[in-house]
């Protein structure tokens, strides 16, 4: 573990360009020599073809609010106020940075829509897993249903039938009556006699029909690569989720910084209306006293209407940045967040460039995803071969019926609903769906899956590119504003005691109002470049954070600007390969109580 060595008392460690310490030279051949790239690591091997995320380089995303924090839980999603009371501000609520990303984990509908397409991603994997499982189908029809039909027959094709016609009637001697049967042996009087077909017929029935098929796929080519597939979508969804995690965590950290750097600019305003309230009084109590002349009123009173100006201004940012603030936290629609501290460096980053850029490399989730991508599209270019590759399964069917009643019959009197019939039928069979011939379909989607996963390599590589750049940009911005820092709060330093000779001057009657007014908006200039310095320090901080995936921060104690301009007691360092150095006095002086002898938590890594 690298130490921290003392550094300036106001801006400790401030990094600028200066004469790199004598290297031998074995050294600087060592270090001057070109890396053949094509014995660089390749990604597949490093990561694997199915990258996970490390789960202890990520903080999880708060699952329940701090009691102090309840209050703030967002409205419920559909909420929508239809009142100006319901979107009144009543209450403005200080938060500090911790509590801003906590709520913000908490509350933001982006995390939870991220967190709603792992489920759904979830899922879908169930869903192609299922396909290693048989499938039972269970039909009905008619339960139960009734059936009526009529139809007629053209009578020229209705064949003729034989019918037996009667051929005479007696009076039976017992009863009296007419009859065409024999008394004797109770047959009817009858001869063939054929006659015209019927050409009407008339159905009724009841029925119920039940079915029961097993199927399952015993030999499925689509099977394993589409579950690959979704397997791998999951795992994609995964990272996009921590991707939106570590966004949301820099958005609000840099909202917060943005807030804190609007209330020091109007603190900044504040005092200096104040400033020029006073210097416009003792103006015009020299002018009446025929001291000075109009024009030094005349100064004063300018420089009180920019500094008002200014103020305006200020607040105006205050009031956008609160409301922008309240946004991204999703908070209750009547309150309205505060900085509950004022802007002061963080901490310390301390990997060195190369450091970070490895440890981007490794932590990244934007390159998982590229290279889950790969392996989506690989398991697409198998699936897609599988639609001219044989399918085998067995399939088993049970088929129960039962109806009730007659068709075919002459009329519907005829109908007997007595007459039922009841049938089970079993099959059992192995099938074979094999496709021959698709005109090239499943080849064209092959190749087309193909050079989509070699489209994703070359996305790897710019994605890969872009994140070195990404982190450069973080680590040069933030060692520009250790720099920036550094001369801001000298400016601001040298400002206020120009200002408190300038008006001992005044008063001692060997300067005018003008040498004043001109130092007052001096310093309030310089002290705008020193919160903005601030800002960029701290949101380059949290760009590091997000940019190599990983929290390697030392805390700063609370600290203010002293009251002295400090002097240098050592000579700059350059920023290669020496690491970053701390904006925070408290780490370079002797009674800080920041540790810096435990274990690096990039140390992994190398």
């Amino acid at each position: 573990m690298r130490r921290v060595t003392a550094g300036f008392f106001l801006v400790a460690g401030v990094v600028s360009s200066g004469v790199p310490p004598a290297l031998s030279e074995d050294a600087v051949q060592a270090d001057s020599a070109l890396v053949d790239q094509a014995s660089l690591p390749d990604a597949l091997d490093l990561k694997g073809a199915r990258p996970k995320a490390d789960p202890s380089v990520l903080t999880p995303a708060l699952d329940a609010l701090p009691p102090p924090l309840v209050p703030l839980a967002a409205p419920p999603s559909l909420s929508l106020p239809n009142a100006p009371s319901q979107v009144r501000i009543h209450e403005l609520r200080p938060l500090t940075l911790e509590e801003a990303i906590q709520l913000a984990e908490f509350n933001s509908p982006k995390l939870k829509a991220a967190a709603t397409r792992v489920d759904q991603a979830k899922s879908s994997l169930r869903s192609a897993i299922a396909a290693w499982y048989p499938k039972v189908d269970l039909s009905a029809s008619g339960l139960p249903e009734y059936f009526k039909s009529y139809s007629y027959q053209n009578p020229d094709f209705v064949p003729p039938r034989i019918v037996q016609k009667p051929t005479k009637r007696v009076i039976n001697p017992v009863t009296g009556e007419t009859s065409s049967t024999n008394p004797n042996t109770g047959e009817p009087f009858t001869k063939p006699v054929e006659k015209d077909g019927y050409n009407e017929r008339y159905g009724r029935q009841w029925r119920a029909n039940v079915s029961l098929q097993v199927s399952w796929d015993l030999i499925n080519p689509a099977r394993v690569p589409e579950i690959a597939a979704a397997r791998d979508r999951f795992e994609k969804a995964g990272a996009a989720y921590l991707i939106a995690l570590r966004d949301l965590r820099l958005e609000a950290a840099t909202a917060y910084f943005e807030l804190q750097e609007a209330d020091e600019g109007v603190r900044i305003g504040q005092a200096g209306v104040k400033a020029s309230l006073v210097s416009l009084r003792d103006a015009r109590a020299r002018y009446n006293a025929g001291v000075n002349t109009k024009l030094e009123v005349l100064e004063a009173e300018t420089q009180l209407a920019r500094d008002r100006n200014t103020l305006t201004r200020n607040l105006g940012k205050q009031d956008l940045q609160r409301r922008n603030l309240a946004s991204l936290l999703d908070l209750p629609q009547d309150i309205t967040p505060t900085a509950a501290t004022p802007a002061r460096p963080r901490g310390l980053w301390e990997p060195s460039l190369q450091e970070s850029i490895v440890a981007a490399y490794n932590y990244r989730e934007e390159l998982d995803q590229l290279i889950l991508d790969i392996s989506i599209n690989n398991s697409q270019a198998n699936a897609s071969l599988a639609a001219v590759q044989p399918v085998l399964s067995f399939v088993n069917s049970t088929t129960a019926s039962r109806t009730e009643g007659q068709t075919n019959q002459t009329s519907l009197s005829e109908i007997d609903m007595g007459d039922y019939t009841y049938g089970v039928t079993n099959s059992t069979a192995l099938t074979l769906n094999w496709r021959l011939f698709d005109g090239g379909r499943a080849r064209a989607q092959y190749r087309s899956s193909k050079q989509a996963a070699e489209q994703s390599r070359f996305n790897f590589a710019s994605t890969r590119d872009q994140i070195r750049l990404e982190v450069e940009q973080s680590f040069i911005g933030l060692r520009t504003a250790i720099q920036t820092i550094d001369t801001t709060a000298s400016e601001v330093l040298s400002s206020k005691e120009s200002l408190r000779l300038s008006q001992l001057r005044v008063q001692a009657g060997v300067s005018t109002q003008r040498e004043v007014v001109n130092n007052q908006r001096d310093l309030t200039q310089a002290e705008l470049k020193y919160a903005q310095a601030i800002r960029e320090y701290n949101t380059s901080l949290a760009q590091l954070q997000r940019r190599t995936g990983l929290d390697a921060l030392v805390a700063c104690n609370a600290v203010s600007l002293p009251a002295t301009k400090p002097e240098p007691d050592q000579q700059p360092i350059p920023i290669e390969p020496t690491p970053l150095k701390s904006a925070c006095p408290s780490v370079a002086t002797a009674g800080s109580t920041v540790d810096q002898t435990e274990t690096s938590p990039v140390q992994p890594l190398w």
